[in-house]
Order: C-alpha cells, then structure tokens, then sequence
C-alpha cells in the first residue's frame, strides 16, 4: 500500500474526515495510504464470513456488531490511526460513536490483496496487536491459507489450509468451515 504523497506532518482526523468520501484511505501513524479495491474472490469471501458471523451473533442473541469495509476504526488519536479492516466484530458497543469504531474491535479479518500481502501480514498484524485487538485472522486466497493470531493469549500466525473447519476463539461455539467458502471461489 503506497503512501499518497510525501507530507511534511502528520495527517490529523479533521484532515481525514475531509477526504472526498470515496476515498479508499488508510492512516498509519499520521501518514495516510491508499488501498486497492476488492477483487472477486475478496467480496465472495467477505459476503460469506460477515454472513456466517452476524447469523451466528444473531441465532445468540448477542450483544457483538459486525461491520464491514468500508467502517473506519480509530486507534490512535496521536499520532492518528484510522484502518478499515475488511471485517470486524465489535463487542463494546461504547466505543461506537455513530461514525466509527473509537478503539479496538474484539475480532478483525484482513483478506489478502495481490498487490500488498506484506500489509495485512506485518503491518496491520502489528498495529493490530499493539492496539488490543483479542483476535486477528489473515484470510490469503492465492495461497489458499487463514493465518489466525489469538493475540489476548500470544498465540500468532497459526495457520489452516482453506479445506479446515477454524474455531473463532472470542466466541465459545463457532466453528468456520472453509471448504464451504473455498467452493465459491473462482481461482
């Protein structure tokens, strides 16, 4: 993900939230990145898992959120990082202001994109973990792997193949089975 331009200081949230509103934009730090859009097989994957986790939250009667990109998270005000992870589940509803996610989500899942796999792999598995986020899943469908970090009890990058059942450690009886997914995919 390639910064946008060189800038000579941090990027500040009212800078942010000036951005033309199809703006595909992430900051780091106070630097802004931009992001490429979704391929097929990305949106497939997404559909599926948002699905999966919000009739699970709901067949629970649960009090968790799912959210989907484009849904800005706040992690840092100083200096400013603003990520929009391609799935989330957010559980403390107090850190929803109405227009973002002021702090960590419980559960993220970033699915990898050709272009920038180091992103979600070094990246935002950093930030991720730096910021409080319990679990984190890399889903790559070109390798064809989940790559799951249970950051709240150090366990990182374990990884599944796309024909494994993985169970969502911030939920007691989720299971995802990838195989179901993986059979709806075009590559």
């Amino acid at each position: 993900m390639p910064a946008l331009q060189p800038q000579l200081k941090n990027m500040t949230l009212e800078e942010y939230e000036a951005l033309p509103e199809d703006s595909r934009v992430e900051i780091f730090d106070g630097i802004p990145y931009s992001m490429a859009g979704p391929a097929d097989d990305h949106q497939t994957i997404s559909t599926e898992l948002v699905t999966t986790l919000n009739n699970y939250i709901k067949s629970k009667k649960g009090t968790c959120r799912v959210y989907h990109a484009p849904f800005d998270v706040k992690l840092s005000d100083i200096p400013l990082t603003i990520v929009q992870p391609d799935i989330m589940v957010i559980c403390d509803r107090s850190k929803l202001d109405g227009k973002r996610c002021n702090g960590a989500p419980d559960f993220i899942v970033e699915i990898v994109s050709p272009g920038n796999p180091s992103d979600d792999y070094i990246r935002k598995a950093y930030y991720y973990k730096k910021y409080g986020v319990r679990e984190y899943w890399i889903v790559d469908p070109r390798r064809k792997i989940v790559t799951v970090s249970l950051f709240e009890k150090d366990i990182v990058n374990v990884q599944y193949s796309f024909d494994s059942i993985i169970k969502v450690g911030i939920f007691e009886d989720l299971f995802l089975n990838f195989s179901d997914i993986a059979s709806l995919l075009i590559t």
